[in-house]
């Protein structure tokens, strides 16, 4: 099986795409509600927070989990990577949302820490709105930078958006709070065009049509589950041993939360797109 990790819903947008991309898959979703939202906290309780959550992925029989937050895989998946999975879980891997913005963007891969050798320079400037913690990592404007530095990154931090999404709001308190990031971003700019948004983190899809609204013509808007569910399919392709094995629950989903199942399932629906029953899952 295939776990999805996430601080709370917004994980499900991710999960939407990769179940219609490959719907005989089975896959575990576990949204650490208890703890939510990790924007505020410390790089140290984001990391401690998202490694618990891998183990208990771990734990339920997956050998691959998406992080499908982009504070979780900002602050925590490089460390990760490099210094956890190999000495506690060898053999097991991690992959990150984050990852498929920058290469969609910079058109390198992601294990190339420098510009193709074909490079030619696109002067491009692009915008990111997402949670603190994702602004702070600095991770969208470091990992861009390295891979295409002519694309100028100018991020904007959104920290009321998921409070908002995740207690259900409606277009019309959601919309004031877009432009106002939209217009805090654009700013920055100085009357330099945008060429195109991120949408950095895994809530915003609900709220993209408010974003297309509020930014300027012509401005590219990009969201992530479309993105990351292509990725996943061409990272299967070249590593065969992380593919579920014939009949291994075929399309089965299992939904686990850190905090109370019934108001985390009745919220969910709205970002998976139909009714998600979760079940608690003890420390």
């Amino acid at each position: 099986m295939i776990g999805v990790f996430d601080s709370g819903h917004g994980g499900l947008t991710v999960l939407r795409a990769l179940v219609a991309a490959a719907p005989g898959r089975p896959f575990v979703y576990l949204g650490d509600h208890a703890a939510a939202p990790y924007g505020p906290r410390s790089e140290e309780d984001i990391y401690r927070l998202t490694v618990q959550g891998v183990e208990r992925l771990f734990a339920q029989g997956c050998g691959l989990v998406v992080l499908a937050c982009n504070t979780a895989a900002a602050v925590a998946l490089r460390r990760m990577q490099r210094t956890w999975l190999p000495v506690a879980h060898p053999g097991r891997n991690v992959l990150g949302v984050l990852v498929p913005m920058v290469e969609a963007i910079t058109r390198v891969p992601w294990m190339q820490d420098g510009p193709a050798a074909d490079w030619r320079p696109e002067p491009r400037t692009v915008g990111v709105f997402a949670t603190p913690a994702t602004v702070a990592s600095g991770s969208f404007p470091r990992e861009i930078g390295k891979r295409a530095p002519d694309v100028q990154v100018v991020q904007q931090a959104c920290p009321d958006l998921v409070p908002l999404i995740e207690r259900g709001a409606g277009d019309a308190e959601l919309a004031p709070a877009v432009r106002g990031y939209v217009r805090a971003l654009l700013a920055q700019l100085d009357g330099r065009p945008l060429d195109a948004a991120v949408l950095g983190c895994t809530h915003y899809p609900l709220v993209a049509h408010l974003f297309a609204e509020a930014l300027p013509p012509g401005v590219e808007v990009l969201c992530q589950p479309s993105l990351v569910a292509r990725s996943l399919d061409n990272y299967l392709e070249r590593h065969p041993e992380y593919v579920p094995a014939a009949g291994e629950a075929a399309g089965r989903l299992h939904f686990f939360t850190t905090g109370a199942a019934e108001p985390v399932g009745a919220l969910a629906g709205r970002f998976f797109g139909r009714p998600t029953p979760f079940e608690r899952l003890s420390p």
